[in-house]
C-alpha cells in the first residue's frame, strides 16, 4: 500500500464515525424497497447478488421473483435440470452466471448439507462467488465485517478521497477494503447495502447531483472540481469485432437447432447452425459454407429474408445476420436437430436469438 495511501487512511479514519453516521441515515431516507432487503435468508441474498451482476435492478426484479417462486430454496434450485435453469435465466444474458449458480446449489446441497456457509472464506469456495458476493452474503446476512467493493462503491469512494489508484485490479482491491474496514461500524450488512445503495443513486456515473449531496463538505474530487476524473480506469481492453451469420433452415414448418458445447458465447444454449467471420461477408459466401459445410447444392435452398442486428459485450461487437434459408429437402447433419416452429420456446436461446424470433 502506497504511502500516500496510508496517509489518507489515517486522515480519514479519524471521520470514521462521522462518515457512517452520515452515510447509513442517508440510506435510512432514501434505501429502494427490495424485496431481498426484507430478509436475512443466505440463499435469497446470494440469488440476488448473483442475479444483479451486471444487471440493472430493475431489469433483475422480474428474474429474482420468479427463480424464488420456482425455486423457494437452495435444495428445489438443486434438484432442478441445468436446461431448466437456463431458461428460466433467459435474457439475462452472461450465462456462465445461472451455471455456476446451479453448480453452486449443488455444492450447498452436497458439501454443506444444504445449509449455506456462514463465513465470508467458506463461501469463496462456492461456484461463481467471489469476493464482492461472498462479503455482501457474510455481512448482510451474518453481520461479519467484511467490506464489499464493487463499482459503485468505487466510484464513490474514489472520489470522497481522490483516490488514484486504478480501479478493476487486486491492489485497488486491497486498498478499498482495507480503508473500508477502518470506517466499518457495527452495523456491517447495513453499511455494506449504503455504500452500494449511495453509488446506485447518488453519486452516479454521470451528472452526480453534488450540489444535494451530503457529502459534498468532505468529498476532495469535489473540492478540487475532478469529480468526473473518478473512478481511474487502467488502460482498456481493445474490443473485438465479430461477423456471425445464423442460419434459419426452414423445412415446411420445421425448424433446425444445435446445442451449443462448454466453449464460445453461448455455451450449453440452443441455437440455429451459424457461420463466424473475421470481416464483413456476403450471400455467396454464405452459399460457398452452405455446399462445404453442410452438404447443400444450390437447387437444394433457397435464401429469403435476412435481419441485422449488433450485439454488443464486455470486449466483444458482434455484428450479426440471421439469414433464413428455404430448404428443398431436409438437412442431414450430425449434432443438428429438427424441431417443429412452435416448439422453439421451450429451449433455453441467447437472448439475440429471442430478439429475433420475436420479431419474426
Amino acid at each position: 500500500m502506497g504511502t500516500y495511501f496510508v496517509g489518507v487512511t489515517v486522515y480519514f479514519s479519524s471521520l470514521m464515525n462521522v462518515f457512517a453516521e452520515r452515510l447509513l441515515n442517508w440510506y435510512k431516507d432514501n434505501a429502494r424497497d427490495l424485496p431481498w432487503r426484507a430478509t436475512s435468508d443466505p440463499y435469497r441474498i446470494w440469488l440476488s447478488e448473483i442475479i444483479l451482476q451486471q444487471t440493472r435492478v430493475e431489469q433483475g426484479m422480474p428474474y429474482y421473483l420468479r427463480f424464488t417462486e420456482q425455486y423457494p430454496d437452495v435444495h428445489s434450485l438443486a434438484s432442478a435440470e441445468e436446461q431448466e435453469v437456463l431458461k428460466l435465466w433467459q435474457g439475462l444474458g452472461y450465462y456462465s452466471r445461472a451455471r455456476n449458480l446451479h453448480a453452486a446449489a449443488r455444492q450447498v446441497c452436497e458439501e454443506f448439507e444444504g445449509r449455506f456457509p456462514v463465513e465470508y472464506e467458506k463461501l469463496l469456495k462456492l461456484k461463481g462467488v467471489g469476493a464482492y458476493t461472498a462479503a455482501a452474503i457474510a455481512s448482510i446476512c451474518h453481520n461479519e465485517s467484511v467490506p464489499v467493493v464493487d463499482g459503485n462503491v468505487y466510484r464513490f469512494i474514489s472520489r470522497y478521497l481522490a483516490l488514484e489508484t486504478p480501479i478493476a485490479t487486486p491492489s485497488a482491491h486491497r486498498e478499498f477494503s482495507t480503508l473500508l474496514k477502518e470506517w466499518m461500524p457495527d452495523l456491517a450488512g447495513m453499511f455494506n447495502q449504503a455504500l452500494m445503495e449511495f453509488g446506485a443513486l447518488h453519486c452516479t456515473p454521470r451528472n452526480p447531483d453534488c450540489s444535494r449531496c451530503p457529502f459534498q463538505v468532505s468529498c476532495l474530487a469535489y473540492a478540487q472540481n475532478r469529480v468526473e476524473d473518478f473512478p481511474v480506469k487502467a488502460g482498456k481492453t481493445k474490443v473485438q469485432e465479430r461477423w456471425i451469420c445464423f442460419l434459419d433452415f426452414r423445412y415446411g414448418n420445421y425448424r433446425y437447432l444445435q446445442r451449443q458445447d462448454d466453449s464460445g458465447i453461448w455455451k450449453k444454449l440452443w441455437l440455429f447452425p451459424y457461420l463466424e467471420f473475421n470481416e464483413p461477408f456476403g450471400k455467396d459466401q454464405i452459399a460457398g459454407l452452405l455446399k462445404t459445410r453442410f452438404g447443400l447444392n444450390t437447387p437444394d435452398w433457397i435464401l429469403g429474408d435476412e435481419w441485422n442486428t449488433r450485439h454488443l459485450l464486455s470486449h466483444r461487437k458482434l455484428h450479426v445476420t440471421f439469414q433464413t434459408i428455404t430448404l428443398k429437402q431436409p438437412l442431414d447433419k450430425n449434432a443438428i436437430f429438427e424441431c417443429d416452429a412452435e416448439e422453439l420456446g421451450q429451449y433455453p436461446l441467447p437472448r439475440i436469438m429471442e430478439k429475433y424470433l420475436e420479431k419474426k
